[in-house]
């Protein structure tokens, strides 16, 4: 049985998360995309990223309902999850 070892790309969706919320209380689906692109994160967190519905986001939406995408593909120790 092989151990779990954290992805060299641990992290970097709180980085976009980080910077998207650095001066703003919402922002859009779109403008995560653009950050997480913007950033060149793992395609995996990539995926989690375009799988948010459409609409406009606080921090503890989008965190619920990316942390939410992150364990249902069992990836939270792998990448991280965020706050």
């Amino acid at each position: 049985m092989a151990l779990l070892e954290r992805s060299e790309a641990y992290g970097q969706l709180q980085i976009v998360v980080d910077h998207l919320f650095k001066n703003a209380e919402e922002v859009r689906r779109i403008d995560v995309i653009i950050a997480a692109e913007s950033f060149d994160i793992h395609p995996d967190l990539l995926a989690v990223v375009e799988r948010l519905p459409p609409g406009v986001y606080t921090r503890i939406m989008l965190v619920t309902q990316l942390n939410s995408t992150i364990a249902g593909h069992g990836w939270g120790y792998v990448y991280g999850t965020v706050e």
